[in-house]
């Protein structure tokens, strides 16, 4: 990752920049306007394999799944990095947020290569998770990190049943899924280390059950 990525403009954001700033990173991760990093795709020396229609179509439903949890992963990054009390807080989820546009990068291009579409339901779901992502910072700077550190064990445990379900000679979708992976469960040690609060059982449990809404809805629309 570059550090002129990572570079941020020391002078203070008016409550109007950072609508405008919201805004813009609303409308380009739903526009497709986000296009990576520097970091090598993981897929770059995997050629697309044949796959019949059946096939592409499944690789399709799971990859716009993905994309649409990127999406969510957006809005919930950047509505915590909105209303984190401390300064350290919102710097590690604007950082994650510049992390997940890789991933909503390489589902994109994925779907892209199948021939397919990303979720219609996108505006509604980055709506949604923005509003979760800014309550969860205005309840606190813990809970907030909790909820990324729950979240990201969640997604980790969806990338592994999506893993498990692509075709065997998919490889270029399941190094995506790998590296994604990888990067959310660092994300999850990350909140956890920087103190996050454990969430109460019943909270996690809505969050499953909303989840499963996404992904049944996104695999299909």
């Amino acid at each position: 990752m570059s550090s002129q990525r990572n570079q941020h403009p020391s002078r203070h954001l008016s409550v109007f920049d950072r609508l405008i700033g919201q805004a813009d990173n609303a409308l380009r991760t739903l526009a497709g306007g986000h296009h990576g990093s520097e970091r090598a795709h993981p897929a770059n020396d995997t050629e697309c394999p044949q796959l019949s229609p059946q096939q592409r179509r499944h690789v399709a439903g799971l990859m716009r799944v993905n994309h649409t949890g990127e999406v969510c992963a957006q809005a919930l990054y950047k509505g915590q990095a909105a209303t984190a009390r401390l300064p350290r807080i919102r710097r590690q989820m604007e950082i994650s947020a510049q992390e997940e546009e890789d991933h909503l990068y390489w589902c994109q291009q994925r779907i892209t290569e199948l021939n397919s579409h990303t979720s219609f339901l996108n505006p509604l779901w980055y709506v949604l998770s923005f509003g979760i992502g800014a309550g969860a910072g205005v309840i606190g700077d813990r809970w907030s990190l909790g909820f990324v550190e729950e979240t990201e064990h969640q997604v980790c445990a969806h990338l592994q049943g999506h893993l498990e379900k692509l075709p065997q000679k998919d490889e270029r979708s399941r190094k995506i899924l790998q590296q994604m992976q990888e990067d959310e469960a660092r994300h999850a040690q990350t909140a956890h280390q920087a103190g996050a609060m454990a969430l109460p059982f019943p909270v996690k449990k809505l969050m499953q059950s909303v989840a499963k809404v996404m992904t049944t809805t996104a695999y299909r629309i």
